[in-house]
């Protein structure tokens, strides 16, 4: 719960107030595009074509989550769950694109915290309130251990549930995948990005902190109330993790109810599919297809091959939903995703955009050099035995941070001894150096203050946290 608000808050008021308007001075379509404008074209099939396979991967997460729930509550097979799921999507973002995603995600959300805020307050008030989920906590295998979440985080004795100490969680979790994730996986900056201007750009993000505030209350409240009330679920995997909230959700709710709560935890998976897979097509058309493979067709022609490439990246997606199936925990395998992904190029985007002495050739080589790092060290610590970590997280986390580290390392000692583009190459692509804008801004209104929203959301993130010790 503390380590969503200590990364993921401050991330989304850093993507409002600065990473914004970068984006609109920038005029670029898509992450993958800026790295071609900032660096070359290698860096950006690189990035383009990596971020196209986490998309698909990331939707078959969502995917299986999404069928499991359908098994546990309804017996529908796995299988049937995820292809009837994947045309269902499919259909509406086919039909709709981005459009149809954005309003579907706005409608899914209300649906999810109607489905999950029943849980919580009847899951609290069958352990007895806050007090008799802590006594019932102690009692398991986490012990005292499960409701703290800073404590036992010492480098020099990690006794915390997840195996990691503060500075993997700080560095790894807090900055590189926090900060990584929120600007710059398209999947989530594209919905700021359709917004009719920059002021709402901006404010997107940052009115989105305070419901996200909310989030780790309706999600690690229930896994507690699971673990307390439901038999073996923190055992020797008697039970899944993943089937926590579900079994949670059919042990408490009424009939009426629990169709309620299915059809908001089916919304929150669609959601996530749709974001992907969206994001899926619009890389592959317009990064790779548009420019490699066959420029200057009309518009009609790629708006044909993007509703392809979705086709494309949904079956894929079904396929990739049976790596997901193998994990006890899926938020393990999430983590490790965006490690491979995320981590490296936060590095190279990040420097690339304050630097502007950082070259094409450091560009592509920090990013490969980044991957290969969180490559190795996940065979190492999984495969060979090289590496030792305290748990999954631990090492996805301290993957993340290194990965980070020897991309902006291989970046300095490239950079040397390359040519950097000439100045005005530039223009756009390099903070402080944006496109004038086009239209006047209109003065927002004292509540619509960016610094204000963004510093009362810091403000509360940082009360949680205390509270939450």
């Amino acid at each position: 719960m503390h380590f969503f608000w200590v990364g993921a808050i401050p991330a989304m008021v850093f993507l409002g107030i600065v990473m914004m308007p970068f984006y609109y001075g920038s005029k670029v379509r898509s992450v993958p595009e800026y790295l071609r404008l900032r660096f070359n074209n290698p860096t950006h099939v690189f990035n383009a074509a990596s971020f196209a396979v986490g998309t698909v991967l990331i939707a078959g997460v969502n995917l299986y989550a999404l069928a499991l729930v359908l098994q546990l509550l309804l017996g529908i097979p796995i299988i049937v769950g995820v292809v009837v799921s994947a045309a269902i999507v499919l259909a509406y973002i086919t039909l709709g694109g981005l459009s149809s995603a954005i309003y579907n995600e706005v409608l899914q959300f209300f649906i999810i915290l109607a489905a999950l805020i029943p849980i919580v307050v009847i899951g609290l008030i069958d352990v007895g309130g806050f007090s008799g989920l802590a006594e019932g906590v102690r009692q398991t295998d986490l012990g005292e251990a499960g409701l703290h979440a800073w404590q036992g985080t010492s480098p020099s004795n990690v006794t915390n549930p997840i195996g990691a100490s503060w500075i993997p969680i700080v560095f790894g979790l807090g900055f590189v995948l926090s900060f990584g994730y929120w600007t710059t996986n398209f999947a989530e900056v594209q919905r700021a990005l359709s917004a009719k201007n920059l002021s709402a750009g901006r404010r997107t993000p940052l009115i989105g902190a305070y419901p996200k505030l909310l989030v780790p209350v309706i999600t690690v409240i229930p896994g507690l109330v699971a673990l307390v009330t439901i038999e073996g679920l923190g055992g020797e995997g008697v039970l899944q993790y993943n089937n926590a909230i579900p079994l949670l959700m059919n042990a408490y709710l009424p009939n009426g109810l629990l169709g309620l709560a299915i059809t908001g935890l089916i919304a929150a998976f669609m959601a996530g599919v749709a974001a992907n897979v969206s994001a899926f097509n619009t890389v592959v058309t317009y990064d790779l297809w548009e420019p490699y493979v066959r420029k200057g067709r009309d518009d009609a022609y790629y708006l044909r091959f993007g509703r392809i490439a979705t086709i494309g990246g949904i079956v894929i997606a079904i396929f990739t939903s049976l790596i997901a199936a193998s994990y006890t925990n899926i938020q393990n395998y999430i983590q490790l995703l965006f490690t491979f992904f995320n981590a490296p190029l936060f590095a190279t985007f990040i420097i690339g955009m304050f630097w502007k002495r950082m070259t094409p050739a450091a560009g592509f080589w920090g990013l490969v050099a980044g991957t290969v790092t969180a490559l190795v060290l996940y065979v190492g610590y999984k495969f060979t035995g090289t590496f030792n970590f305290g748990s999954d997280l631990d090492e996805s986390f301290w993957a993340a941070g290194s990965a980070f580290a020897v991309d902006a390392v291989v970046t300095v000692i490239v950079t040397v001894f390359t040519r950097p583009k000439p100045v005005e190459e530039l223009r756009g692509l390099v903070w402080g150096m944006a496109i004038a804008p086009t239209q006047a801004v209109a003065k927002a209104r004292w509540w619509e203050s960016i610094y204000l929203l963004g510093g009362l959301a810091l403000a509360a993130s940082a009360v949680l946290t205390y509270i939450f010790f």
